[in-house]
């Protein structure tokens, strides 16, 4: 009889790369993950593929030209980029903006969250492999908002309708009828989406207790938006430090418990509900009156200063700071991403997972790439 002898199996590490052409990264992304098996033991992001240049670029155009380059930056939430910035500017000038055009804002950018809420949906479920359904469904909703967003701005994608000061030109007579029928179709939309997925068992099971991570890491990892929301930390720069109007209205924080990639799901499904409440407060209260101040300078030459206004994006903190030094430009403009923030902890979140898991973590964190490299 033969006795075979007990040998120890060598394994190596393997680098794999995923992306940038890779449609699981989201866009122009890589990340090199060592696996052991099946296992992420080590993942190395890689940004820095698009080189946009927006900071540099609106540094050369007067202020009202730098403005394009904040929706080429966000380009899933252009309102609410073109919003932080000229609240930046007008902090920056002493520009006091109308009443209406504050409404017109708020309703526009939450409309907007809605819509970037829809795309992560859609592409999440993709990630998950539910092809199709619900990214028709998410794309479905989408195109209702985006076609009122045509109808205000002129434009399907790269809006500039915001102005220092206000708001290019007012809004037709229909908007308040068809933001109201948007409300409802809305809700009907979330259910929708919310039938396929959030109580489908395989859904669950490929989220719950994925990517994982505590309120203390995501703090001190600079987590913001639904991604620190999920994590257990209630704070919406919406409530805690209000700007605009939003004082004016009533909404709730949705939050997680566990941090994981079903939470950062369920956060982003209750926050497009919470943002159909504001829309629909918002058309209450808005007045007549004028889009722009009746004394605004041709020319913006801000006092010297400087300045730093933050907003509550649809992916978290997003904020401006301006330098001005007197002349028709800003001297110094630089974009705090929330997305570049977020992809921080990647790494946190991912090693200890499968491969497969690395791709849903990823979709959870909602990146875009013009934000993170601009």
């Amino acid at each position: 009889m033969v006795v075979e002898e007990e040998r120890d199996l060598e394994t190596i590490d393997i680098h794999v790369n995923v992306g940038p052409q890779h449609p699981a990264t989201h866009g122009v992304f890589r990340m090199v993950l060592t696996v052991s098996g099946e296992k992420v033991v080590d993942v190395v992001p890689h940004i820095g593929y698009m080189h946009r240049g927006a900071e540099k670029l609106s540094e050369n155009m007067d202020y009202r030209q730098a403005l394009i380059y904040q929706d080429r930056t966000e380009y899933l939430a252009q309102f609410n980029a073109e919003m932080c910035y000229v609240m930046a500017v007008e902090k920056l000038a002493g520009i006091e903006v109308p009443e209406r055009a504050e409404y017109i804002r708020v309703i526009l950018a939450e409309l907007n969250r809605i819509t970037s809420h829809y795309m992560f949906v859609g592409a999440f479920a993709t990630d998950l492999g539910v092809y199709g359904t619900i990214f028709t469904y998410a794309f479905r909703e989408r195109e209702y908002i985006q076609e009122l967003f045509e109808s205000v701005s002129g434009d399907r994608m790269m809006y500039g309708y915001f102005r220092p000061g206000g708001v290019v030109w007012d809004v037709s007579a229909d908007f308040k009828e068809r933001v109201r029928w948007l409300c409802k179709q809305t809700r009907v939309g979330i259910n929708d989406i919310e039938r396929l997925l959030t109580r489908n068992e395989i859904f669950v099971a490929r989220c719950r207790d994925i990517g994982a991570i505590a309120a203390e890491d995501a703090i001190d990892y600079g987590l913001s938006g639904p991604m620190l929301r999920a994590s257990g930390v209630p704070v919406d720069l919406r409530r805690e430090e209000p700007y605009s109007i939003y004082d004016r209205f009533d909404f709730d924080i949705p939050v997680g418990e566990r941090g994981d990639v079903y939470d950062r799901y369920l956060v982003r499904m209750e926050e497009m509900r919470q943002s159909v409440r504001i829309v629909e407060q918002a058309l209450e209260q808005m007045p007549e009156g004028p889009v722009l101040p009746e004394k605004l300078p041709r020319r913006l030459r801000p006092p010297l200063g400087e300045v730093y206004m933050r907003t509550e994006n649809p992916r978290g903190e997003y904020g401006i700071y301006l330098v001005s030094k007197g002349g028709e430009k800003p001297y110094r403009l630089k974009i705090r991403s929330s997305c570049f923030c977020n992809l921080m902890a990647l790494k946190e979140m991912v090693v200890g997972h499968y491969v497969a898991d690395a791709v849903i973590i990823l979709g959870s964190v909602d990146i875009v790439l013009g934000e993170v490299d601009r």
